[in-house]
């Protein structure tokens, strides 16, 4: 073993690690992972709804221009989708912790177990909000061309929508459980 000046600074400069296999290094990508996940699938779902509706508004607005506003309902709903995945993408990053240093130790302070719980907690809610607009997205082309041509049908429409935005409801309280479970402690 040499122990000479140079030894000696080497090894007081270095940094500690001590992660595990319950807290690796690794775990908070999983929890980044799962935020970015409910962020970009559920804003896809509203981005399809809106589409897919407007082309529906714009087509029925050429014959019946009176029911335009009534008709942007979808569009409103596509985008309370995105709210949903946006609410957990911003639940998901504040409980994800970085290391910390104590005394040239990095502690991690993030379990594989909590990366894991916000990951599925980020992909239920983005499928979810992904289902939710494509079929908000759907129904509004369709029930808008169909609403210009028989104005009685507003309320069903309506009815419908309902539902499919309860599945991005649905994925939201999900993600929401997921994400508030106990995730555990990093060892000392």
């Amino acid at each position: 073993a040499k122990s000479g000046m140079g030894a000696d600074f080497i090894m007081s400069a270095s940094i500690v690690d001590v992660y595990s296999l319950s807290c690796p290094a690794s775990a908070p990508f999983f929890g980044y992972f799962g935020a970015a996940a409910a962020m970009f699938l559920a804003n896809l779902g509203a981005a399809y709804g809106t589409a897919k509706s407007g082309v529906g508004i714009s087509g029925m607005g050429v014959s019946r221009p009176d029911l335009v506003m009534k008709a942007l309902i979808p569009v409103v709903m596509a985008g309370v989708v995105g709210i949903y995945g946006l609410i957990i993408a911003v639940i998901i990053s504040t409980k994800i912790k970085a290391p910390s240093m104590d005394n040239g130790t990095m502690r991690p302070q993030y379990t594989l177990f909590a990366g894991a719980s916000h990951l599925a907690a980020g992909l239920a809610g983005g499928f979810s909000g992904l289902a939710a607009g494509m079929a908000i997205g759907v129904v509004g082309d369709i029930g808008t061309r169909a609403l210009g041509q028989q104005p009685k049908l507003f309320v069903g429409m309506i009815l419908i929508l309902i539902f499919a935005e309860a599945l991005g409801l649905y994925g939201l309280i999900v993600a929401l459980i997921f994400s508030a479970s106990p995730t555990g402690t990093c060892a000392e």
